[in-house]
């Protein structure tokens, strides 16, 4: 093995949950449906919202990844749900669903594209930015879920 090829498989062991953390899988697992939208005392965010951020913002940071006419939301308004819960069970699957597409779409990227090249619409990102950016901006929101379960007794 080089060591693009060590690096790629350590990037694939951090999007899919490293080791030193939960995963997004587990931090809802078992999750009670009535607890989607709750937003514990004196925290701006449910888990909903939680989640729906982490879709939004990968999504945004995939699509920048491969397409030079992606046009970013607006932030931070257009990053965050303003409903506090799903309106729908399967509301809540969809974004749980596409999270997971779009983090198996990096993956790809990561296998297939090259890590270090400047990308060239960009400013001076990289795709190993972009899929560290991603894999960084969801544990730190896992971590998030998992404290507001804590604070619910849900965990």
């Amino acid at each position: 093995m080089n060591t693009t090829d060590i690096l790629i498989n350590e990037l694939l062991h951090l999007l899919n949950g490293g080791n030193a953390h939960a995963d997004l899988d587990r931090a809802l697992k078992g999750l009670p449906a009535n607890l989607r939208g709750v937003k514990p005392d004196k925290l701006p965010y449910s888990i909903w919202q939680l989640v729906e951020h982490i879709r939004i913002a990968q999504w945004d940071m995939l699509e920048f990844s491969k397409d030079g006419s992606h046009e970013s939301p607006n932030w931070p308004d257009d990053y965050w749900p303003k409903e506090t819960a799903p309106k729908s069970d399967e509301a809540w699957e969809k974004s749980i669903k596409q999270i997971e597409l779009d983090r198996a779409e990096f993956i790809d990227l990561i296998k297939t594209g090259d890590l270090f090249s400047k990308i060239p619409y960009g400013d001076g990102q990289t795709i190993l930015r972009e899929v560290l950016q991603a894999a960084d901006h969801e544990a730190y929101h896992v971590a998030e879920i998992v404290m507001i379960r804590r604070l619910l007794g849900a965990w």
